[in-house]
């Protein structure tokens, strides 16, 4: 069995910087992914970079662009390995800008919330979501923040592929934008303020808050 190397060991030479954040939106790479459900992840730290008027560029697994936010290092990243294999991108980040693990914030799609229902929390399963699978297997705990974007589940019985594979519906698309600005905010709440205060307050559904 293969021993892992525990983050920021001696062996690492690097501690972890309590004031550097580690942003991930998980979707796929390629135009045939854009604007489906499955990439709410990169749509909603492109809201971010869009905020902070920063642009990505293209590094080592993955897109990332960096700001400064009230003393704060925020790093976004979004993943060039597919989102089966996010958990590469997410561990070799954390260890080269010495995030520590309370201050990485995940955001993926959720079939099990309604389209629009926003649920972060501190830590918890994958709740069947490969690319958060991924990500438990590298870095080896679940312990680790993550914000749920929800789509709905408007699929039949062994269809769900290709409903988070679509694009959104006609609906779906009018009320996305506003949907996302409450998700960019509410990681902006998360690295200013704490996990538990930006639970509090965006945790629910990002259409009636």
């Amino acid at each position: 069995m293969k021993l892992r190397i525990p983050f920021f060991s001696s062996a690492t030479k690097k501690e972890p910087n309590m004031k550097s954040f580690l942003i991930v939106g998980l979707g796929n790479i390629g135009v045939e992914y854009a604007g489906t459900r499955h990439n709410i992840g990169f749509d909603v730290v492109d809201a971010v970079a869009k905020e902070q008027e920063v642009v990505f560029e293209t590094l080592r697994y993955g897109d990332m662009a960096s700001f400064k936010h009230k003393g704060k290092t925020c790093h976004l990243l979004k993943p060039n390995t597919f989102m089966n294999r996010s958990g590469k991108a997410v561990r070799y980040w954390m260890q080269q800008k010495k995030v520590p693990l309370k201050n990485v914030m995940i955001i993926t799609d959720d079939i099990h919330l309604n389209f629009g229902v926003l649920r972060m929390r501190q830590k918890g399963s994958d709740g069947g979501h490969n690319g958060l699978k991924d990500i438990t297997l590298q870095l080896s705990t679940t312990d680790y923040p993550r914000l749920r974007f929800g789509i709905g589940a408007g699929f039949s019985k062994g269809r769900q592929v290709d409903f988070v594979l679509q694009p959104w519906n006609s609906e779906e698309t009018k009320e996305l934008p506003f949907a996302i600005i409450k998700a960019a905010q509410a990681t902006l709440s998360f690295i200013t303020e704490g996990i538990q205060p930006a639970m509090n307050q965006h945790n629910g559904n990002a259409l009636e808050l």
